[in-house]
Parts: structure tokens; C-alpha cells; sequence
């Protein structure tokens, strides 16, 4: 049976279907906007692993080609691994929907998002979140929803409802946000320089649609019997827990009063290691059990010391930031570098300017784009003090990568005053909390120190926080343990003048606008102290780019005089660039990029392109070249590709009988352009030339 609700949100129907598709997945819909469709399966295994003391879910997002009435690119002319933009999708559908499963919840769970529709102006990737949280509710899968998701923008200062991909193009801020009924779980996006007020103002815009989807939701969920699968609580002794509790409990308490996190972490390992061997014979099947109430009990602790001694694991206040350090221009070689440390965690942020060959190439569903800014993050295994294979970067680095890109993005000058492809990446050397942000630190200080000449600088901060009760406690400039323990992770960036990327996952429900209000105020207070800082260290862009980054030039050629600057089978194009060893390119809209390391030989190009585009002006003086010779004339070439006749009474002001008596072919002779005559000919004279020669010398007598 196929059942099928609507409901429009935005002027666009939004419906719910299920019946059709996938029915052999534990839950499957399809999610239909506009004429974008998306169909999300929820599937678990039977078994529960008892291998993992982890929730093993996966997410997969993938936009078919198909949907948009395409065949991919490459080769094989299949889908391939998946791009950023189905990676970032994927993570958007998983934050929010980690967490409202049962802690004890050990079942290998998979949602699989299909793009298989696309009308190429609605997006995707909140109805694979829309179709998540109804996917689950339909299945035998334990799962605390509903939830719903929704995208924000605002155009002359007007929020509107799920922008279309057009609109986004005119709008000051994309914000997507996930929630319940009650209240928000998961926040991303950017936005050019928004106040904290307008923030909070979009949030509670964009959360009263996810109350009508959800209300959607449950209308549809209502037409159905559900039955959902048992979660039997592991049985761990009661004597077991007694033991833990007593032999633990009191070494834990010291060793979270330890301020560095690798000695604690060393404590807290040697701690378990103690309390493993001291059990293991007793209760050797229980080894999980053992490790999770160490968790348990450290997490209680760590929480309580923060809420009733406002004490942090490394000494500090709640709104006190660690210490701070910048150094600029540290790689002799590179174009632009920064070392940005903070606490202990430390972002290496490198520039690098190429030219218009270095973009990279995106294709989407909504078409081939290029990008000529990207901001790549690398969180090697030695920064947490851990060996693990390189394999490239996972989605967490993707994901990182891509809001420290975001939130640099409006300060960054645009690409007609600054033609270069900019490049920029975080290698992340240390981690202790928040490398997203000190990626977002160490590249606005890196673009500075290679000369970008970028707006201003560019800040980042997470706040955490710990809600126990009615008691909230918000922490600024949270750490790595206090991000794992805490009930918050809000990263946000931003100039002194606004926001310009934020990121915000919550574990709890229930969290008011006013909290997450009060902790934008508080990160605007540590964005500015750490602007402090970076300016110290360099206030503004250099005044020059790196010696060794390459040299651009652009100019502007009209679309009909393209083929000339190139010539038969690019010979123009080729001898400019031989003779000056330049590169250049050209796109059809005549837009022309020149590069090289010299800039003498830049000018050099350019000037050869613009004697090659230059209109013949009537009365002015050229130098040509003498090219074929006949009776009653010679033709020259005056300005490249353009010959014209310098007849034989023009040659010279004395009578000339033969034009070899005068000029030969090759000869580099002066003239003057007389006229263009109706059939657009060019009538050269050198006699013209001579006699305004001898004006130029009798003046010159004259004034002696």
C-alpha cells in the first residue's frame, strides 16, 4: 500500500511517500520538494555487535546523475566515490540523528540518501535529513524522533524559507538547521559579517517550519503499526559496579585535577589498565562493561567539578581563553605561512597564489562550476599523539575543511581586483579543541603575510556547555575532553563586524534561544580578543605579494578580436609566449589572464596583446614592417595582422622613380596613417612622416 502526505512549507509542496520504493530496507520514503525527489532507506543488521563499544552508524548521500538528465564524466561513466558536496550532505544528515538513539545501541545501522530527482534549484540534503528521521520512525529501529531540517537565507533583509539555489546566490546568509519540536539540534552555514541578533532571529524563523514538517511527519506516521526492535540493556553485577565505584571513583577525582591532557590521559589509561588486571579473572566477560563506567564515572565528575566549582579541566574560568601565540612568514619559500597556536592546539596555515589553470574543476547536479579559492584541512594522527594509516582525508577533515573555507570567504577580495587561484591549508600539529577555528586563524593570518589583500581578519571560537538540571554552565574556548563530556559543540566565526561561519551540534534537548543566545555573546567577546592578538602580530595585508608566487596581469579583449590574438592555429598566442615565457589565459568572454614570475615579461605579453587589439587611429605614427613590394607601392604591416599601402608618391618627400630605390622587403620603416577608406583599407605615408621630422627640427632651431 502506498501512502502519501503533503504539505506546502516555503510555496513548495513538500510530501512524504511510502510503499513504492526500497521496500525491503527496514524503513524507506521518498521526499519530494519542487521537483526534486530523494529517496532515504534505513536498514540494521539483526544482530547486535559485541565487538564495538561504539553506536556503528553510517551514513551515505549521493546525487545520481540521472536526476538532473546527465551521465557522469571520467572513463567508466559511472558514479564514483563520493564528492565534497555528497560527503558534507551525509554529515548533515548524520549529527543530528547520532544522538537520539539508545545509548546501548550496538546494531550496524546504515542510511542511504538517493538523489533521484533534481529540478536544479532545490537542494537535496535537507530532505535527506526530512527523510532520515521518517525512514527510522517507520523502521524497528529504535529512534527518538522526529526531527526535521530546513535552510535559511535572507535577501534585503527579508529571511526566507529554503532559498533556492538562485536565490543563494543574492542571499547574505545560508543557515541550515535540524530539530525537534522543542528546539535545535544542529546548526550550520555562513553568512557576510550577520550580527548575533540576526543569528537568534534566523534560528527561531527557520525552527517554526521544522515544527510544521514534524507535525507532517507524525500525520504520516500515523497511518502506519510500528513495532520497534528491543534494546536490552547490558546486566552488569551489582557487586561489579560496587568495586568500580569504590577502587576508581577517588583516583578519577585526582586525575582530572591534572590540567596537561597527555598526562591525564596517561593517569586515566594507567588507571584502567590497574583496575582491568585487578578484575579480569573475577570478571573477564565484563571487560566493555569495566571501560564504559570508567567513562561513566569520569564524565560525571569532570561535570560536576565545572558546575559546582566552576572549575575547568586545565585550571581555567569559564570565559577565559588559553594562551595565545601567532608567527607569520615562518616558510622562507612559501607564498604566505602562519603557525597559530592556541592552548595546545596549533594550526600550520599556508598560502599559495596560482593562476587561473590552478581552479578547480566541480561538477554538480546543477552543473560544472570552477573554484578559484579552496581551503583544504589535514588532522594527521602524531597531532593527538596517536599512529594511525594515511588514507587520505575522511569526512571529518572534509567537513572541517569546509567551514574554515566558509568562514573566510567573505573577506577574501573578488576575483576581477585579485585574479589569482588561492590555495590554503591547516595542517593541524597539535589538538586539544577546536582546530576548525584555529585552521580559520592560522589561514587569515597566512593570506595576510602572503599579501591577499583580504578584508580584514577573520577569528574563530567553540563554545561548550554543561547543563545540569536547571544549572547551565557555557565554556568558552572549549577543549577536547570538555567537547566529548559537555552537552555542546558551537563553533563561530567572524570579523569584528559580524558572523561569517558557524557550526553547532547539540547532545541534549531542551537548550533556549536565550542560552544559545548568551553563548554568541560570549563567543563575540573571545572573537574579539583573538582579533587583538592576530592584528598584533600583522595588522594588514602585505603590501606585495611573495617573489616567488607568480605575477598576474588581466586585460579585457573584445570577443571579435579573439581570433586575431591567437592567429591560424594559435600562432599569435604561441609567439607571444615563447618570446616571453608567460603563461596566458583566454576564456570566451575575451577575459585574459597573464602570468609569470616576471613581471617585466607579464607587461612585455601584455603590451603585444593590446598593439594586437588596439584600433588603427587615423593621423597616428607606426612603426612597420615592409612586407610585399609593387609597382605602385610597398604594403607594410603597421600594427600586427594589419597591412596597408604606402604608395609610391608617399614613400618619400623627394620624387621617387621605382619603389626599390627606396624601401626593400623587411625593412623597418616610419609612417603615418593617412586614411581608411571606405572598404576599411589602410592608405600609409612615410613622406608624411619625414616632413613632420623636419617640422620637429626647425622648431627645435627656431628655439635655440
Amino acid at each position: 500500500m502506498i501512502i502519501n502526505k503533503e504539505k506546502e512549507i516555503g510555496g513548495r509542496k513538500l510530501s512524504i511517500e511510502a510503499g513504492r520504493m526500497a521496500r525491503q530496507a527496514n524503513g524507506s520514503v521518498v521526499i519530494k520538494y519542487g521537483d526534486t525527489m530523494v529517496l532515504v532507506t534505513a536498514t540494521a543488521s539483526r544482530e547486535e555487535r559485541d565487538d564495538v563499544d561504539f553506536f556503528p552508524l553510517s551514513v551515505e548521500y549521493q546525487e545520481k546523475t540521472y536526476a538532473a538528465g546527465k551521465i557522469p564524466g571520467g572513463f567508466f561513466k559511472r558514479e564514483g566515490r563520493p564528492t565534497e558536496k555528497a560527503i558534507l550532505s551525509a554529515r548533515l544528515i548524520d549529527r543530528p540523528i547520532r544522538p537520539l538513539f539508545p545509548e546501548n545501541y550496538r546494531n550496524d545501522t546504515q542510511i542511504v540518501a538517493y538523489v533521484i530527482s533534481s529540478d536544479q534549484e532545490n537542494n537535496g540534503d535537507i530532505l535527506g535529513t526530512i527523510g532520515a528521521s521518517v525512514a527510522l520512525s517507520l523502521s524497528n529501529i529504535p529512534f527518538d524522533g522526529p526531527i526535521a531540517s530546513i535552510r535559511v537565507g535572507k535577501i534585503a533583509d527579508e529571511l526566507i524559507i529554503n532559498p533556492t539555489f538562485s536565490q543563494l546566490d543574492m542571499s547574505v546568509l545560508e543557515l541550515v538547521i535540524a530539530g525537534t519540536e522543542d528546539s535545535v539540534v544542529m546548526v550550520e552555514g555562513e553568512a557576510s559579517e550577520i550580527s548575533e541578533e540576526e543569528m537568534i532571529e534566523a534560528l527561531q524563523f527557520g525552527h517554526q517550519y521544522i515544527r510544521e514538517i514534524i507535525s507532517l511527519e507524525k500525520e504520516f506516521l500515523q497511518e502506519f503499526s510500528i513495532t520497534k526492535m528491543e534494546t536490552i540493556p547490558s546486566e552488569t553485577p551489582a557487586d561489579l559496579l560496587e568495586q568500580v565505584n569504590k577502587i576508581v571513583r577517588p583516583k578519577i577525582l585526582k586525575a582530572i585535577e591534572i590540567t596537561d591532557k597527555k598526562a591525564r590521559h596517561d593517569q586515566l589509561y594507567l588507571i584502567q589498565e590497574e583496575i582491568s588486571t585487578e578484575l579480569k579473572e573475577q570478571y573477564e566477560e565484563h571487560e566493555h562493561s569495566i571501560k564504559f563506567m570508567l567513562h561513566e564515572i569520569e564524565k560525571e565528575e569532570v561535570r560536576k567539578m565545572i558546575v559546582e566549582k566552576n572549575r575547568r579541566l586545565d585550571g581555567r574560568g569559564m570565559d577565559d581563553i588559553r594562551d595565545i601565540s601567532c608567527e607569520i612568514g615562518i616558510l622562507p619559500r612559501a607564498h604566505g605561512s602562519a603557525l597559530f597556536s592556541r592552548g595546545q592546539t596549533q594550526s600550520l596555515g599556508v598560502t599559495t597564489l596560482g593562476t587561473k589553470i590552478d581552479e578547480q574543476l566541480v561538477e554538480t547536479l546543477e552543473g560544472e562550476t570552477s573554484k578559484s579559492y579552496m581551503l583544504h584541512y589535514n588532522f594527521p594522527p602524531f597531532s593527538v599523539g596517536e599512529v594511525r594509516p594515511f588514507r587520505g582525508p575522511g569526512r571529518r577533515e572534509i567537513g572541517h575543511g569546509n567551514l574554515a573555507e566558509r568562514s573566510l570567504k567573505p573577506v577574501l577580495p573578488s576575483e576581477e581586483s585579485f585574479p589569482y587561484t588561492i590555495r590554503v591549508v591547516s595542517d593541524i600539529l597539535e589538538s586539544n579543541g577546536s582546530s576548525s577555528m584555529a585552521s580559520v586563524c592560522s589561514a587569515s593570518l597566512s593570506l595576510m603575510d602572503g599579501g591577499v589583500p583580504v578584508k580584514c581578519h577573520v577569528a574563530g571560537i567553540a563554545m561548550g556547555l554543561i547543563k545540569e538540571a536547571e544549572i547551565v554552565r557555557i565554556l568558552t574556548d572549549i577543549l577536547g575532553d570538555e567537547d566529548h563530556l559537555g552537552d555542546m559543540d558551537f563553533k563561530v566565526a567572524g570579523t569584528r563586524e559580524g558572523i561569517t561561519a558557524f557550526q553547532m551540534d547539540i547532545k541534549i534537548t531542551g537548550l533556549s534561544f536565550d542560552i544559545m543566545g548568551e553563548a554568541l555573546e560570549k563567543a563575540k567577546v573571545a572573537r574579539h580578543k583573538i582579533l587583538d592578538t592576530m592584528e598584533r602580530a600583522i595588522a594588514k595585508p602585505r603590501s606585495d605579494i611573495s617573489p616567488y608566487a607568480p605575477r598576474i596581469l588581466t586585460i579585457m579583449i573584445p570577443t571579435d578580436r579573439i581570433g586575431e590574438v591567437i592567429g591560424p592555429s594559435g600562432k599569435n598566442i604561441r609567439a607571444i609566449i615563447e618570446e616571453t615565457k608567460v603563461k596566458i589565459d583566454i576564456d570566451d568572454t575575451g577575459y585574459t589572464v597573464i602570468a609569470s614570475p616576471d613581471v617585466a615579461m607579464a607587461e612585455l605579453a601584455k603590451a603585444k596583446i593590446e598593439s594586437i587589439i588596439q584600433e588603427p587611429e587615423v593621423g597616428k605614427e607606426y612603426h612597420a614592417t615592409v612586407k610585399r613590394i609593387m609597382n605602385f607601392g610597398a604594403f607594410a604591416e603597421f600594427m600586427p595582422g594589419k597591412e596597408g599601402l604606402v604608395h609610391i608618391s608617399e614613400l618619400d618627400t623627394n620624387r621617387v622613380k621605382t619603389v626599390a630605390d627606396v624601401v626593400k622587403i623587411g625593412d623597418k620603416i616610419h609612417v603615418v596613417l593617412k586614411e581608411i577608406d571606405r572598404e576599411g583599407r589602410f592608405n600609409l605615408s612615410r613622406k608624411e612622416y619625414l616632413r613632420r621630422q623636419e617640422g620637429k627640427i626647425k622648431e627645435n632651431i627656431q628655439d635655440d
